[in-house]
């Protein structure tokens, strides 16, 4: 029966390493060059098995009869040791070099020791090099699941990484000149052509066009852009042709920084990998001075203390499996592939985490604290409303943009946008500025008053109050009050779902923090469905907030703090986990940031937390899974009941799931 099941097992790895090499060969598979030399390997070692297991061992007897007594024996060990080192010359040379470099206990070495110990035992007994054999071979395949996973997860950062533009061009004489993008300073103006990569963060001066920001944002919808948008490096050019205006240097543009926080995520390590590394330092010691008592101190307490044989080769067998059954791979490959999965399938999401220690406490986060202004907010102003007023809405809108034309004021930009014609100052004389409570011009001779409740109450003008929540705008005419104009920050499209879905994330508790008056963000915390709401804050304040936030939470539970402008920069530093609006975002937030959101969207927070749940998730199946086959077959092993082929299941049976599994992290579209 064993035999038809080892047979067929080799029949399918066989058909297995065949369609995989045959997959490696398509330009877009993935598959490197050392994989598919190993796959190669697999295939002829597996097959050379399978031919010599079909052969009966008296065909090699038959040699004695030509050759000398034992010729058939020594035949067979030599095709046996041809398949042995086909598969497994690697593994040997590894553990050979570990000894030299005194890294002595590593998985190599207890391979190594493993197969070539149950050699020298199949060699003295004349019996069976199959089972030394196949765990070398079950073992290679291990490892090229392993290797080919890392690899998928590294081409999904990779994607990211083909962001980085390789020259800027810049126009000369009327013709195209690519540069270093290095070389190009603050204030130039280059040239994007269609398929082109964005170089370096600017403003459009000419041109339309659609950029894609899948690989920074996540994002298969293509981005529309036209003169005086931003645009931010490592987009792709679909369309038109752009002239950017660069507003930074090269090293300090999105891309650059992007690609700096990619390179540096795997640096930093999770208390899980710690944890892990740490084991394993100490682990794989025990094991092999354990393997190395169960060989020698039963035997000899059979022979001094029980007077009886010591069937040296039961124990040495025993030993041998009990060191097959100890080897960590499973953990020291799994977790940080587990994570490393975790942070390339986030990247794909338009996610950026620095590193698996943010990714672990990201999971554990149960208070998120927003900033309001660019972050559930678009952080730009616009004109909402027009009340009590007699003449057009357009009209009113008219006077007050060129009243506030010489302004650069958001609310003065607000004003000009609403009336979205171009300006003629011309028609605007006497300007005058009052501070703190608005402006006074003529327009076409009429007299024209723009400002705040203070403004009128100086002019001596009766107004109406506006119950409406904003930057209320009153305005009067030839001495008459004409109306006001309501201005508001304009609240996300997502801001309340991304709430909404933090709640049903198991999050316990949302909070917003912001600057504005209390009525403005009592408003919007109401319109969201905050839980608590603090407003009117200098940067300080919300420092000294989130400090109480901290000091009132259990231990166990992580607050994480959401912002994107420059003030934000020390709550980012100070909350447990940092989370920053990168698009948009200032550069002082970005870089204190833990994680960093591509596209400005708050629906990607729980997203985000989602991700890192599921990945960490991953990691403690893999551990408890791991661990728990592990002492079960090493009790099993020691008391003889487990024999190899429960070995191979032990190390590379439980790699291979515990591998399979840590690819799933990769996976985060339906979060």
């Amino acid at each position: 029966m064993q035999e038809i099941v080892v047979n067929g097992l080799l029949i399918v790895v066989i058909i297995m390493s065949a369609v995989l090499y045959i997959i490696g060969q398509r330009p877009n598979s993935g598959m490197t060059r050392k994989q598919k030399i190993m796959l190669i390997r697999i295939f002829v070692s597996t097959l050379m098995l399978l031919a010599l297991q079909s052969l009966p061992v008296e065909a090699f007897d038959r040699v004695d009869e030509f050759l000398f007594p034992t010729a058939g024996r020594w035949l067979r060990l030599v095709c046996y040791m041809i398949n042995y080192l086909i598969i497994g010359y690697d593994i040997l040379k590894k553990a050979i070099r570990g000894i030299v470099n005194g890294q002595v206990f590593d998985e190599n070495f207890l391979m190594a020791v493993a197969t070539v110990g149950a050699l020298a035992l199949a060699v003295y007994e004349n019996g069976e090099y199959l089972e030394a054999i196949a765990v070398m071979l079950f073992y290679q395949i291990g490892e090229w699941f392993q290797s080919y996973a890392v690899g998928k997860s590294r081409r999904n950062i990779s994607d990211l990484m083909d962001i980085r533009p390789d020259y800027a061009n810049i126009e000369q004489n009327g013709k195209l000149e690519r540069v270093d993008p290095d070389e190009v300073e603050i204030g130039s103006v280059i040239v994007v052509q269609p398929g082109e990569k964005v170089p370096i963060d600017g403003i459009v001066l000419e041109g339309t066009s659609s950029l894609n920001t899948s690989a920074l944002t996540g994002e298969s919808l293509p981005r529309d852009v036209s003169a005086g948008d931003e645009i931010i490096s490592g987009c792709i050019n679909m369309t038109g042709v752009l002239k950017i205006q660069t507003t930074k240097e090269f090293g300090e543009s999105t891309v650059s920084k992007i690609l700096d926080l990619v390179e540096n995520a795997s640096s930093r390590k999770s208390k899980s990998e710690d944890f892990i590394s740490k084991f394993a330092r100490i682990y794989t010691p025990a094991v092999c001075i354990s393997a190395l008592a169960l060989a020698i101190l039963p035997p000899l307490v059979r022979i001094l203390a029980m007077g009886v044989s010591a069937d040296w080769e039961i124990w040495i067998y025993r030993a041998l499996t009990f060191l097959v059954i100890s080897c960590p791979c499973a953990l020291v490959i799994s977790i940080p592939l587990s994570f490393f999965a975790g942070i390339g399938g986030a990247s794909n999401a338009g996610v950026l985490v620095k590193g698996s220690n943010y990714l672990e406490t990201l999971s554990q986060t149960k208070i998120v604290v927003f900033d309001k202004t660019g972050t559930l907010t678009q952080g730009v102003f616009e004109v909402n409303g027009i009340h009590h007023n007699e003449m057009e809405n357009e009209k009113l809108i008219e006077y007050a943009a060129l009243v506030e034309s010489s302004s650069s004021h958001p609310i003065s930009k607000s004003l000009q946008r609403a009336y979205g014609k171009e300006l003629d100052r011309s028609r605007v004389k006497d300007i005058e500025e009052i501070s703190g409570n608005g402006v006074t011009a003529k327009v076409d001779g009429i007299e024209i008053a723009a400002g705040n409740d203070k403004l009128m109450r100086r002019l001596g003008i009766p107004y109406i109050d506006c119950h409406s929540v904003g930057t209320i705008i009153h305005m009067a005419i030839d001495g008459e009050y004409a109306g006001h104009i309501v201005i508001s920050d304009v609240v996300k499209p997502t801001s309340k779902q991304a709430v909404a879905e933090l709640k049903k994330a198991g999050i316990k508790s949302t909070v917003m923090l912001t600057g504005d008056a209390k009525k403005v963000a009592d408003q919007v915390g109401a319109e969201l469905g905050v839980n608590k709401i603090y407003s009117e804050l200098l940067p300080a304040d919300k420092v000294q907030k989130v400090e109480e936030l901290l000091s009132e939470k259990h231990d166990r539970e992580k607050l994480a703090f959401v912002g994107d402008g420059i003030n934000d920069a020390p709550v980012l530093r100070r909350a447990d986990i940092g989370i920053a609006m990168g698009a948009m975002g200032s550069d002082a937030a970005i870089e204190a940031a833990d994680v960093v959101l591509m596209d400005d969207d708050p629906m990607k927070i729980s997203k985000a937390i989602k991700i890192s749940r599921k990945c960490l998730s991953i990691v403690y199946q893999n551990i408890v899974f791991a661990i728990g086959v592990k002492l079960v077959c090493l009790v099993l092993g020691a008391l003889g009941i487990a024999n190899m082929w429960l070995a191979i299941f032990a190390d590379v049976g439980v790699m291979i799931l515990a591998v399979l599994n840590a690819i799933r992290a990769l996976f985060v579209k339906n979060l």
